[in-house]
């Protein structure tokens, strides 16, 4: 089976590295980016959508027909941010991208990055955790073929990937020297294996759903 993949927030650390890593894969073939900002990189199975807001992603529904997985890596980071608006761009756009791709192909392979910590209950006290938690719920109830939520830890950054969150970048710097003793940790993640993950287990279903670094490393091999 060919990939033909959807990928969202591709200007982003964990966006790009699966995007690097579908150009490079023989068992990939077309790659949909929608971003808001040009991604600059360049490659014949490779189709661009700019779309500065994301609300509006009903009018390039068409253009979303006749793909088999979306790797969902858009998100924002929750610092400085109240519910309202991180609910608007974690849930909302989630489920408008979901509801679009479900009613096109529900044969999709869903796949949706969240992030250690999540809560599933979403009762907890950790606003970020709570809406993660729904949106997970959402993805993994929708009734696509198949959905995954991934939820790395700490993710080591590779092949000149950066985070698009400034402090989060000033911790990788300072981190930098410990990357190759840090890689070698299986509760630890990279950038790499995130992107190979997200290939395997659409061409190898696994039963378990939720997924942490040690669950991606395995995946990555």
């Amino acid at each position: 089976m060919k990939i033909k993949a959807i990928i969202t927030g591709s200007t982003g650390m964990v966006g790009k590295a699966v995007l690097l890593e579908c150009l490079e894969n023989e068992k990939v073939g077309i790659v949909l980016i929608i971003n808001r900002h040009p991604v600059g990189v360049q490659h014949p199975k490779l189709i661009e959508i700019i779309l500065e807001n994301f609300e509006e992603l009903p009018s390039v529904k068409d253009d979303l027909k006749g793909y088999n997985a979306c790797y969902h890596c858009l998100g924002i980071s929750a610092l400085g941010m109240n519910e309202k608006n991180y609910y608007k761009i974690t849930y909302n756009i989630t489920k408008e991208l979901a509801d679009i791709l479900y009613e096109h192909n529900s044969n999709l392979i869903f796949n949706y990055v969240s992030g250690v910590g999540t809560d599933s209950s979403e009762k907890g006290k950790i606003m970020w955790a709570r809406v993660k938690g729904k949106t997970e719920n959402m993805i993994l109830n929708k009734g696509f073929k198949d959905a995954y939520s991934f939820r790395p830890g700490f993710i080591v950054p590779e092949k000149g990937v950066k985070s698009r969150t400034k402090l989060y970048n000033l911790l990788y710097l300072l981190f930098k020297p410990s990357f190759p003793v840090l890689k070698k940790s299986s509760s630890i993640t990279t950038t790499t294996k995130i992107g190979k993950a997200m290939i395997n287990v659409s061409l190898f279903p696994m039963n378990k759903k939720i997924l942490t670094n040690k669950d991606i490393n395995a995946l990555a091999k």
